[in-house]
């Protein structure tokens, strides 16, 4: 959202200089055309890289709640740390209280990160 607001801004000064009127009738210097086709392309360099940011996202997301398996440790996104005792199609059985068997059914989309991963890679090194 900001960096729109920015390019819009910075687009609209440029399309401004390139509008005012010329002193003597002389059309507009090149330097400013050259000055407009550089930020039309940094603009879309931007709006590239943000679409594959966000392509890359999904697929780390998507990957997680595939990667998601019985007695995995989790965090969902309102907090709560457990163990997941099962795995249905979108959702999962989290177990939050071992001592009186408590368990919580959540969206798969509700879990943030599995800790047992990081225990495991901290582990290893």
């Amino acid at each position: 959202m900001m960096h729109e607001n920015v390019l819009a801004q910075i687009v609209a000064t440029v399309f401004a200089q390139t509008q005012a009127p010329a002193q003597g009738n002389q059309p507009p210097a090149a330097g400013q055309a050259l000055l407009f086709a550089v930020m039309l392309a940094v603009i879309a360099f931007m709006l590239l890289s943000a679409r594959s940011q966000k392509k890359r996202e999904k697929r780390e997301r998507d990957d997680l709640f595939n990667r998601l398996s019985k007695n995995d440790r989790v965090l969902t996104v309102g907090g709560i740390i457990g163990t997941i005792a099962a795995v249905k199609d979108n959702e999962v059985i989290v177990k939050v209280d071992e001592s009186n068997n408590t368990k919580m059914t959540f969206l798969k989309s509700a879990v943030q990160r599995i800790l047992s991963n990081e225990v495991e890679t901290a582990e290893k090194k």
